[in-house]
Order: structure tokens, then sequence, then C-alpha cells
């Protein structure tokens, strides 16, 4: 899986020093599922997609919406057995859950994803 790391531009912050990308089928559909625990500078970067849930998860994660140009359109935080949609969203950003408040990340900041 790609790896990228990610950062909130309008803050100066980084929100992920290693997220992997969900940019296939099998990618997308399998998310965080198989996981235990996100640990910090986790995360995933599910790209395209305007849904997700936690069902059958074993951890509550922060959920950011993006928009083509990977501006934040809206934050959530996610516990368990909850769906989450943006239908006017184009990629997702989940996170380890309290990261957002943390990087003081909100609606309309831009982040940027780099490469590893």
């Amino acid at each position: 899986m790609r790896r990228v790391r990610v950062s909130n531009t309008t803050r100066g912050t980084i929100l992920a020093e290693s997220a992997g990308v969900a940019d296939t089928s099998k990618l997308r559909r399998t998310g965080l599922l198989k996981h235990t625990a996100l640990p910090p500078g986790d995360g995933l970067w599910i790209v395209p997609s305007e849904a997700v849930h936690t069902f059958g998860m074993k951890f509550a994660i922060d959920v950011l919406f993006l928009d083509k140009q990977r501006r934040v359109r809206k934050i959530r935080r996610m516990p368990l057995r909850r769906i989450a949609l943006d239908l006017l969203g184009h990629s997702v950003l989940e996170l380890p859950a309290g990261t957002a408040a943390a990087t003081a990340t909100e609606k309309g900041d831009q982040l940027l994803f780099e490469p590893l």
C-alpha cells in the first residue's frame, strides 16, 4: 500500500506522518477493519469516498471529508458502530481519535499529501 505524509498547511501541523492510501476497490472495502489500533501519526486516506462506517472496528477514529482540492469539508469523531457521509465530498482521511482537535484542524483547512 502506498503511504503519504499529511500536513495541514493552513495550521502548519502534521496530521499523519505515514498514512496509507486506499485507492483500489479492495483497499477501500477493507479500510481499517483488520486493524486492532491506529497509532498516533498513522491514518488512512480513502480516495474516492463519500461515506465511511465504523461497524466491525475496534477503535474510534476522526474522519475528515475532503473536496477534490483536498480542503476539509467536514470533520466527524466516529465512535464504534456509526456511519458518516458527505455526498459532495471526494475523499476521506481517517485518523486516530482526537487528532483533529489536537492539531486544531477545522472546516476549510487545506491539506497537503506528500508521497513517502
